[in-house]
């Protein structure tokens, strides 16, 4: 198992980068909310479960080993595959994934694309005694865990957005332009708790794209 990779960022794509180690280039699946965080050129780490097929070697990349122990267990419940286990993660922080397990709020389960209130209901059945608490999670509560080197302190979500936008090759003008028509939604995800840069992200995405 390859259990992280250690190297400089090559590419960086909306769905994950390529990570150069001695020599060679590791594509890694990641969530977007770890994608923003990469900027090629500077060195990362990232944890990682490679999934083996028999057609497919696929490699998910994560922020910290946290991260990637709740993406291999979220697989072991009924129906959910690697696919479901990152979407998931790129909608939902680990702790607020244990809460809401744990609480059995389905309508955030709800909110992953793949997952409908049977499912919602089959991850609190299977997984609330399996997950832990939300307590033992305090990922949110200080400083995030060193495992992407250089972007040790998390940068406020203009800044997040508008170096992973650059990375994916867009200029600074045209991030800016993207950032400034999602300040009223970043604004309502403040107000209900927290920014989720990820979903900011594949948002961002659509608006330059359109454009």
């Amino acid at each position: 198992m390859i259990a992280s990779v250690n190297g400089r960022v090559a590419a960086v794509s909306p769905d994950g980068a390529v990570v150069e180690v001695g020599g060679v280039g590791l594509s890694v699946q990641c969530t977007p909310g770890t994608i923003a965080r990469l900027a090629v050129g500077e060195q990362a780490r990232l944890s990682t479960s490679l999934v083996v097929r028999e057609d497919s070697l696929t490699l998910y990349g994560f922020a910290d080993d946290d991260e990637r122990q709740l993406f291999e267990l979220l697989q072991t419940a009924n129906g959910v595959g690697p696919r479901l286990a990152q979407a998931v993660l790129a909608i939902h922080p680990p702790r607020e994934v244990r809460r809401a397990v744990s609480m059995g709020d389905l309508k955030a389960l709800m909110q992953v694309p793949g997952i409908g209130k049977k499912g919602a209901e089959r991850l609190v059945l299977e997984l609330r005694d399996r997950l832990g608490t939300t307590a033992s999670d305090t990922s949110l509560d200080g400083p995030p865990a060193a495992g992407l080197g250089a972007v040790a302190p998390v940068a406020p979500w203009r800044d997040q957005l508008t170096a992973a936008l650059v990375g994916l090759g867009w200029t600074s003008r045209e991030a800016e332009t993207a950032l400034t028509a999602l300040e009223p939604v970043a604004e309502e995800q403040q107000l209900a708790g927290g920014v989720q840069v990820a979903v900011l992200l594949r948002q961002a995405l659509q608006i330059l794209g359109r454009s």
